[in-house]
């Protein structure tokens, strides 16, 4: 048997000699660890031992595997460990010891891919199937790798309130949401996927707790910081006197997923919203001792979401890998096709709306394109210098989770864009150098919506219903309070039943001529560029006219890619400069003929050996 397990230095940890249970209670003056038995045996309670620096802990020779057991803190009220491995009756509800070697792994030698092989699909494991399990996801994977995806990245499946949410509300951070399946079920899913070659991420939250179901305040409140809040609840407290132990739980939960689950890398939520004047702050701690344990030994790779664009978390070391992460999640890139695609300005695409053709040659180029200048949108400077990083530190997308549920009514781009103007973005976005990320549903054209969904507590139904309506108070279309009435209540059971994928029939043409021109365009990523692409440099815009652009890179075997986009409804006016190397791909047949200038929603590329010019 394979021993993939990471020891945690709290929790519940089984062994030869029973159960170990931990539990950081600073500010606490009893806690007993209560063990639920049969109804006839009932729970017991056993005093835990007080330690230095508020830990307690009880050791128990017969509460193995299955073991239902909870914490009474001063006598009072029983709660959930903030280590279960697993809830089986959701956040309020006793954990359960589980044993981590119990899960049989198929293939035990899988050792990752390198970064630049990257191909995301980001999935809701509760919403891309019917059944919303680890199980159901599983039996999909083989139509992703035959698509040409090499990683799966699941939204966060931290245990959360109810049976239907976002996982952006998690508590049970380190258990996997019980209305997915168990634990074992996750690991299934991971080793199948690894099985087919594809790599699994976890997208993970260490900014905040989620409103219902976290009960650290009545134990260890040094866990926030009153004087910070994030836009989501109390910040965490990772500087002040008393973390330490608040930033272990944090390491060790993301070194928790990576071994003993064996996912291939994480996406670090919003860490915009952390804040951490530490040296090292938390982000790197976590990141070193990531690579100083499960990234030693196979290709382990971090993603960042940040707001704030902060490149020096990105930067490589002198053999041309990630001194800490990887890439980020580039919001700038999609911003700049949305406003290019639809002609929308308001909100944050306020910040796109003067040039937005401008703003995408910098993205394909240098990854941000706010790189430390003012942002209308934000009322600040925003971002750092990028044009020294690979483009391969940059995620690139046209739709996400985020940047179609955060819209009020769900709408997936191709309910707000011409078909041809989505096909030449989608042509743009899989064969630039920078990893792209598709999101589910997204390869055969999906237009059914995926709406913001959550199922909290009575207490708070109405607050977030509330909520969610005012967040679009502003925005034109959402001004009258009769058209804020239309935006789903995200409570609403059935809110989530529309945002539950659904598959195209056999003989939908439109679905299969999407899913054709995604097999294609991926196939050609493979086999013509993933190759070349450790060592690429950033590239240069060699030419702009109106919304056409041309941009050129040098790629790490000496190679040049060149790419010509037009994300306008007319052909641009002036001809470009001809483009070296054979054509790739082309959404017209006569892009790139001298004296042509670029058609109306037109994308093409090209390729050239290493003895071409400079880019």
């Amino acid at each position: 048997m394979s021993r993939f397990i990471h020891r945690m230095p709290f929790g519940a940890e089984t062994g030869a000699g029973g159960t170990r249970f931990r539990l950081w209670a600073p500010d606490a003056e009893e806690v007993s660890l209560l063990i639920e038995r049969s109804a006839e045996e009932g729970t017991i309670e056993v005093p835990m031992a007080a330690f230095e620096d508020g830990w307690r802990e009880a050791r128990l020779p017969d509460a193995g595997p299955g073991s239902h057991y909870r914490f009474r803190v001063d006598g009072g009220q029983a709660v959930p460990d903030p280590a279960s491995r697993f809830q089986p009756a959701d956040v309020h509800g006793p954990s359960e010891v589980i044993d981590p070697l119990a899960y049989p792994w198929r293939h035990s030698d899988w050792r990752g891919r390198p970064w630049e092989e990257s191909v995301f699909y980001e999935l809701h494991v509760g919403a891309f199937t019917a059944e919303g399990t680890f199980a159901a996801a599983a039996r999909h994977l083989e139509e992703l790798a035959e698509l040409g995806v090499t990683a799966v990245e699941l939204m966060p499946v931290a245990d959360c309130p109810g049976r239907r949410n976002w996982g952006y509300d998690g508590v049970g951070l380190f258990a996997p949401d019980s209305a997915y399946g168990r634990p074992d079920d996750l690991k299934a899913l991971v080793d199948a996927a690894h099985g087919l070659g594809l790599m699994v991420f976890l997208d993970v939250v260490y900014n905040h707790f989620g409103p219902e179901g976290n009960y650290l305040s009545a134990y260890a409140g040094r866990f926030f910081d009153p004087a910070r809040q994030t836009p989501w609840g109390a910040a965490i407290a990772f500087d002040t006197e008393d973390s330490r132990p608040v930033r272990d739980f944090f390491v060790n939960n993301a070194l928790y997923w990576l071994e003993e689950y064996r996912f291939d890398g994480l996406r670090l939520d919003a860490v915009h919203a952390i804040e951490d004047r530490s040296r090292p702050d938390i982000l790197e701690e976590l990141a070193d001792a990531v690579k100083a344990g499960p990234g030693a030994g196979r290709h382990v790779h971090l993603v960042l979401e940040n707001g704030l664009n902060q490149a020096h978390y990105l930067e490589r070391g002198g053999d041309g890998r990630p001194r800490h992460y990887a890439a980020q999640w580039n919001d700038d890139i999609h911003h700049a096709f949305h406003v290019l695609l639809t002609g929308e300005t308001h909100g944050y695409y306020t910040d796109f709306g003067d040039d937005a053709a401008a703003h995408l040659g910098r993205c394909l180029a240098e990854g941000f394109a706010y790189q430390g200048e003012a942002s209308p949108y934000f009322k600040s400077r925003r971002g750092e210098a990028s044009a020294q990083l690979p483009p391969t530190a940059f995620v690139g997308f046209v739709q996400n989770h985020d940047q179609i549920g955060n819209r009020a009514l769900g709408d997936r781009l191709g309910t707000l864009a011409p078909p041809e103007a989505l096909r030449a973005a989608t042509v743009a976005l899989l064969l630039a150098p920078a990893v792209p990320l598709l999101f589910m549903g997204q390869e055969w054209g999906a237009a059914q919506p995926f709406l913001f969904f959550c199922d909290l507590g009575d207490a708070l139904k109405a607050a977030v219903r509330d909520g969610r309506r005012r967040e679009f108070a502003d925005f034109p279309a959402f001004r009258d309070e009769a058209a804020r009435e239309r935006i789903p209540d995200p409570t609403a059971e059935e809110t989530f039943r529309r945002s539950v994928l659904v598959r195209p029939a056999a003989d939908d043409a439109a679905a299969l001529g999407w899913l054709d021109l995604h097999r294609q365009l991926l196939s050609l990523r493979r086999y013509e560029i993933a190759h070349r692409l450790a060592g690429a440099a950033a590239g240069r815009v060699l030419w702009r006219a109106g919304a056409g652009l041309m941009v050129a890179w040098r790629l790490g075997d000496g190679a040049r890619l060149t790419m010509m986009v037009n994300l306008a409804a007319e052909p641009t006016p002036e001809t470009p400069p001809r483009a070296s190397g054979r054509r790739l791909f082309a959404t017209e047949d006569d892009i790139g003929q001298p004296g042509t200038p670029l058609p109306a929603w037109s994308t093409a590329v090209f390729l050239a050996d290493a003895t071409a010019g400079p880019a």
